[in-house]
């Protein structure tokens, strides 16, 4: 039996964090190590290490958590930071490169990184701009491997409310009927299916860049419980 892959997780304790979580609970494939700056609520049934830090000690905390794959789940709001532009950047780009350095000095095979759907490094909307740039610069980083998650609305329980939550539980329903084509980017993910996503993913060894938006990551889920099923019969055989 192979050993369990161990992930260290960056940025636990917001949605995608918490609901990465959760999705390890009861698997025996998965060693999940969270850096985090405080202690984190865990759920029922959650075996993981939880190593705290400030930012300027998380290469450290990386490095001790021995990660085959970091996945980097920070994010912040404008909001959050008071508009101050510099302030967004320090997280979602400066902190999101460093942990990207720092998996790379690590040894990590793998990096995951949620960015956004509509990211572009040219384009006029801020927030857009940051997630395209920090993509764009993550490409130089020297991973192994370079999973890049593009979802639109994300869907789930915050510890916060936000206004577009309820634009969110409509477009859940009405997404279906009228994100079509080109359009089906936009359709909002659950943060649960997003942590799906990423576990599938840990298990991915080829090399290089992947960029994965709404469809790419539901196509990853069905070639992982494809590839479960054939392993699945080779062992019944």
């Amino acid at each position: 039996m192979s050993r369990p892959t161990r992930i260290c997780l960056v940025g636990a304790s917001g949605l995608i964090g918490t609901a990465l979580i959760a999705a390890c609970v009861g698997r025996t494939d998965i060693r999940l190590v969270a850096v985090a700056r405080r202690e984190l609520t865990l759920p029922r049934g959650a075996t993981m290490e939880v190593l705290l830090a400030e930012p300027e000690h998380w290469a450290d905390a990386i490095a001790a958590a021995r990660p085959d794959v970091v996945v980097c789940a920070l994010g912040t709001t404008r909001a959050k930071v008071g508009g101050d532009e510099a302030a967004f950047r320090a997280v979602d780009q400066d902190l999101v490169l460093a942990c990207a350095a720092w998996a790379v000095e690590a040894g990590a095979r793998q990096f995951i990184v949620v960015s956004s759907i509509g990211a572009d490094p040219h384009a006029r909307n801020f927030y857009l701009r940051v997630k395209g740039e920090t993509e764009a610069a993550l490409a130089r980083t020297g991973q192994a491997r370079l999973d890049i998650l593009q979802p639109s609305l994300l869907l789930g329980p915050r510890a916060e409310r936000r206004p577009a939550e309820a634009v969110g539980r409509a477009l859940a329903f009405l997404g279906p009927l009228l994100l079509h084509g080109g359009a089906r980017r936009f359709r909002p993910i659950h943060g649960s299916t997003l942590a799906e996503v990423i576990l599938a993913l840990s298990h991915q060894k080829a090399r290089g860049r992947f960029v994965h938006d709404h469809d790419g990551m539901l196509r990853v889920l069905r070639r992982h419980a494809f590839e479960r099923s054939l392993g699945a019969g080779e062992a019944v055989d």
